[in-house]
């Protein structure tokens, strides 16, 4: 059992950040942990690929220092347990709707007395009936990392309820889904959002664990560490490889040559339509 490096400056009071890889090559995987970024946010609630090429990708994160925070989509508490014993330090539990929710993510994400997560052994977290079980059942449950996403005006309606689970270590805003469900899409500045993060902060404080969201910017990251979150989501592969196509053909555009860009024409036709 590895030791979590979101734990571990969890402990120190230190902000961890968390980068995006939806791409499934290992060599990326390898990359940005033998970059030293605190965790990788590997995401199957949107994407496609399974267990086995989830375990794959962590495999090749294990040849340096991140965290994987490994994403099923909501109520996959089997596909949980199966990404912990692939080497996940952490739980990112989509759309939480209640405390009773909240606690059924500890009793798969945590082994007993805390949990009632299944005992295995033989996979890359144990690792491979090498570690004495009782220590790493110990070890196991102080390490492993669950985050809980509040991302409906329900689930911020029993925030409070939902901070105070055992075992619960990030509230995690959820800004996209929570503000279209709030009929503010995609308004993150909007009061009602601001408002929303405040009570998720205010709620993770009361509990006494840690608080985060996604931030686009360093900017806006720099405020969000103000307001003591300490879990700060920021970026993916597929974003910064657009970026750098884009950066490629703006240069390159200045020498005469020409694009037949059917994204930019797409997201042009919508914008049409706002």
């Amino acid at each position: 059992m590895r030791h979590s490096v979101i734990k571990g400056k969890f402990r120190r009071n230190e902000p961890a950040l968390i980068t995006t890889l939806h791409y499934i090559d290992p060599t990326l995987y390898e990359m940005t942990s033998l970059m030293g970024f605190d965790a990788i946010w590997m995401d199957l609630e949107h994407h496609q690929y399974s267990v086995e090429t989830a375990a794959n990708l962590m495999r090749a994160a294990r040849v340096g220092v991140s965290d994987i925070v490994a994403r099923p989509a909501k109520g996959e508490f089997m596909r949980m347990g199966r990404l912990l014993e692939a080497g996940a330090q952490g739980i990112m539990y989509p759309r939480c709707e209640s405390a009773a929710e909240a606690a059924e993510v500890v009793r798969w994400g945590k082994f007993a007395p805390l949990g009632e997560r299944g005992v295995d052994g033989a996979n890359a977290d144990a690792p491979y009936c090498s570690a004495p079980m009782k220590t790493y059942l110990q070890k196991a449950n102080e390490e492993t990392l669950l985050i809980v996403q509040i991302e409906s005006p329900r689930a911020l309606d029993e925030v409070e309820a939902i901070a105070r689970v055992p075992g619960v270590d990030v509230l995690m805003l959820g800004p996209a889904d929570l503000s279209v469900l709030s009929g503010v899409p995609y308004e993150f500045d909007h009061a009602a959002m601001i408002q929303a993060r405040r009570r998720i902060a205010a709620a993770a404080k009361g509990a006494g664990i840690q608080w985060g969201t996604t931030s686009p910017t360093v900017e806006h990251s720099r405020t969000l560490i103000e307001e003591g979150a300490r879990f700060i989501c920021h970026g993916a592969d597929i974003v910064f490889i657009k970026r750098a196509l884009e950066q490629v053909q703006q240069q390159y555009a200045a020498l005469g040559f020409s694009f037949d860009n059917r994204l930019g024409a797409m997201a042009a036709e919508l914008q049409s339509h706002a």
